[in-house]
């Protein structure tokens, strides 16, 4: 597989992740998947798990077992019109061109200086 192919595989899973973003928030998805949606969103971004990464190989097995099987069965509750729409909205808004947020960025990367230099200040 080469990085061309990556490229436009990871593509596709950002936009069919924010189609499924999208569909949480239309008013015909039926509320247990809006509550899956939470869930598996929460699940995937919480520092928590289930199985600690620092175990060798179960550590990440339940992210990539417990996630993508969360988002299956979210993509059979949603129903097929509406995840089509929103495929079609993620697909439409991902081509537009974005605005940049510099001081968004300027902030993050003041957070990584000063949390570096904290951190050196400590071990020295």
């Amino acid at each position: 597989m080469d990085f061309a192919s990556l490229k436009a595989k990871a593509k596709q899973l950002k936009s069919e992740v924010y189609a499924l973003y999208l569909a949480s928030k239309d008013p015909r998805t039926p509320w247990y998947a809006k509550v899956l949606a939470v869930l598996i969103i929460g699940y995937a971004l919480s520092p928590i798990d289930l199985i600690p990464d620092f175990i060798p190989v179960l550590g990440y097995l339940d992210d990539l077992i417990i996630v993508p099987a969360g988002i299956v069965l979210l993509l059979k509750m949603i129903p097929k019109e509406v995840m089509e729409e929103c495929r079609e909205m993620a697909r439409s808004l991902s081509e537009q061109k974005k605005p940049k947020n510099w001081t968004a960025g300027l902030v993050v990367v003041l957070i990584w200086v000063l949390g570096i230099y904290v951190m050196v200040k400590i071990v020295w």
